[in-house]
């Protein structure tokens, strides 16, 4: 892949900071004699100022050990969290694939297709040209009518992935994809990350598994403790994953 390929995503001096409530008021009593004094808190910078760019059609990896900022980096890329600092530009529709985050609790599996599938950008007509392939393909059928608060998570997963594969979007925010669901999910996940689907999309792909990464992404990213150390090569990247894991 060649420099002057359009960028997909493009992130510039971004950040995000939580502020965590330190609650050592933790008895009723506690509570009474300290009305007047609230309980302490601390700034957590998940994500530390960092620039990159995501070029479009590539499959990147993100790389750090749990608690390093990389679903907080990935929300902060497919919008479900403001960066505090920063832009970040984004060339194409989107999609975070995460146990169905972005559905609806209180709509049923049916509500949430056509809820999604418009975000998407699709019309009406088009989606109920998908509809049948979208729930045959989750297999959650006699479930359709359901609301999904009320699935497992294995459930609600391959519902997400089915709306991601067949209404599709330009860009794929897919965190922990292969850890989910049962061992016929996982194995369809793969032939589906496999197939023709993947071309032309651009991905960043959060995984634990280094065979993954090594297999899929032409670059990745390493994480540690909320600042980007690395991102090229993906070997280096997993070199320096291990080396931070030993």
């Amino acid at each position: 892949m060649t420099t002057t390929t359009p960028a997909a995503i493009r992130a510039t001096h971004i950040s995000k900071t939580f502020h965590i409530s330190e609650d050592s008021h933790n008895t009723v009593k506690h509570r009474l004699f300290n009305l007047f004094n609230p309980p302490r808190g601390k700034n957590v910078q998940a994500v530390k100022p960092m620039d990159f760019e995501v070029r479009r059609g590539e499959c990147v990896g993100l790389l750090g050990r749990n608690g390093c900022g990389k679903s907080t980096l990935v929300k902060l890329l497919a919008g479900v969290y403001p960066a505090d600092t920063g832009n970040i530009d984004i060339y194409g529709t989107t999609l975070l694939l995460n146990l169905g985050v972005g559905m609806s609790q209180e709509l049923t599996a049916r509500e949430n297709i056509y809820v999604s599938a418009s975000v998407l950008g699709l019309k009406i007509k088009a989606i109920d040209g998908l509809f049948d392939k979208i729930v045959d393909f989750a297999e959650i059928r006699e479930f359709v009518d359901t609301k999904v608060k009320y699935f497992s998570s294995g459930m609600m997963a391959r519902l997400a992935f089915s709306i991601a594969v067949n209404a599709g979007a330009d860009i794929m925010f897919l965190d922990e994809i292969f850890a989910v669901g049962d061992a016929k999910f996982q194995e369809k996940a793969v032939k589906v990350f496999e197939s023709s689907w993947i071309e032309g999309k651009t991905v960043v792909l959060v995984s634990h598994s280094m065979d993954v990464i090594q297999k899929y992404c032409t670059r990745a990213a390493f994480m540690r403790k909320g600042e980007l150390v690395y991102f090229g090569d993906t070997a280096k990247a997993i070199s320096m994953y291990v080396e931070d894991n030993a």
